[in-house]
């Protein structure tokens, strides 16, 4: 098939489903959702993390130098069982750490409002962010958290 005319497909359905992709039954951002992302300025897993939010159709806003990632993360008592390296905010969820993409894609799909995020806590081999040349993955949740921070599995990888 043309490759201009599986382009213009491709804009077609993503305009019909309002900006939405449907792939493999998982819906995927197609542009303009905005994720407000705080990171210290150092972090290069944080970095990755972002271009892996980019590269699923994401727009990232970083800020590294005009605030102190932990000045965030106690403004939103994200307390250190559930805190990860950095914090970001998308369509009014909290997001914490290298949680992969499909995920927040099933949140703001789904649009639960029992919870206040995701997170994946510490910083898991192999989450986007995490890679490593060898291919390692360690197993590691998404868990959902609530205005309590309690918490509850959303994924497992």
């Amino acid at each position: 098939m043309n490759k201009k005319l599986v382009g213009f497909l491709v804009l077609a359905v993503v305009a019909f489903t309002g900006g939405w992709l449907y792939a493999g039954g998982e819906a995927v951002a197609s542009n303009g959702v905005k994720v407000v992302m705080y990171q210290n300025p150092s972090c290069g897993c944080c970095s990755k993390w972002m271009e892996h939010m980019q590269a699923n159709g994401f727009d990232v806003e970083v800020h590294k130098h005009d605030v102190n990632v932990n000045d965030i993360k106690r403004k939103e008592n994200i307390t250190p069982e559930i805190a990860s390296c950095h914090t970001a905010y998308i369509e009014g969820y909290l997001v914490e750490g290298h949680v992969p993409a499909r995920d927040i894609n099933r949140l703001l799909a789904e649009r639960p409002d029992n919870i206040r995020g995701l997170t994946v806590p510490g910083m898991p081999v192999g989450t986007p962010g995490m890679e490593q040349p060898d291919g390692r993955v360690d197993q590691y949740d998404v868990l959902a958290f609530d205005s309590a921070n309690k918490t509850s599995v959303y994924a497992s990888y």
